[in-house]
């Protein structure tokens, strides 16, 4: 890494070091990072989304994103800028693919269209070359962690990432509560980070 920024605070001081530590194969440093910003890259990310599943998806994807990509880092500027950069960015693209899901765009014209003529219009929900990097990245990352999960809990996963099936239709396959889903699937997602805790993944 490159050498610190002299007008860094102690916070972003700390966050260098622990950096370096995590670099240097120190799996109890990521953990560290997760424990300082999990909280505060929630609640960012839970206000624009306004949705606690999909910013709790969005919190584990940062840093998943940031831990693969740590390496890249430069201390020209503090790791929490970065990371809430990154947090950002894949937070609106996600919203933009939200959006892009609910529309649909008319095969014959680029004007004005009716969404209700199925015959006309296809869904546009075909990735760009970023968005495949991204799905990429985060089913590598995803994949990586979920062979640790006990397979109750890594079938949900699977089924949720990696399927992409809907609560109502794993409740469905699974013949369990859609509750019960939700329940497991927030469990799950305890699980991935701590995994990380228990010093037993390299990203």
């Amino acid at each position: 890494m490159e050498a610190i920024n002299p007008n860094f605070s102690d916070k972003a001081k700390r966050d260098y070091y622990t950096i370096k530590q995590a670099l240097d194969g120190n799996q109890k440093a990521f953990a560290e990072l997760v424990d300082f910003y999990r909280d505060s890259l929630y609640f960012m990310l839970f206000k624009m989304v306004n949705n606690k599943i999909d910013a709790e998806d969005l919190t584990i994807e940062t840093f998943g994103k940031a831990f693969k990509y740590l390496h890249l880092y430069t201390p020209n500027f503090a790791f929490s800028t970065w990371l809430f950069k990154i947090a950002s960015n894949n937070c609106i693209d996600f919203l933009r693919k939200k959006k892009l899901k609910q529309k649909h765009i008319p095969i014959e014209s680029t004007q004005d269209f009716d969404d209700s003529d199925p015959f006309y219009s296809v869904q546009t929900n075909t990735p760009d070359p970023e968005e495949k990097m991204i799905i990429q990245q985060k089913e590598i990352l995803m994949r990586t962690i979920v062979k640790k999960l006990h397979p109750r809990y890594r079938k949900l996963i699977e089924m949720r990432y990696f399927e992409e099936l809907s609560y109502q239709e794993i409740a469905d396959e699974l013949k369990i509560p859609i509750g019960t889903v939700k329940a497991r699937l927030f469990r799950s997602r305890e699980l991935l980070l701590n995994v990380l805790r228990d010093n037993n993944v390299s990203i």
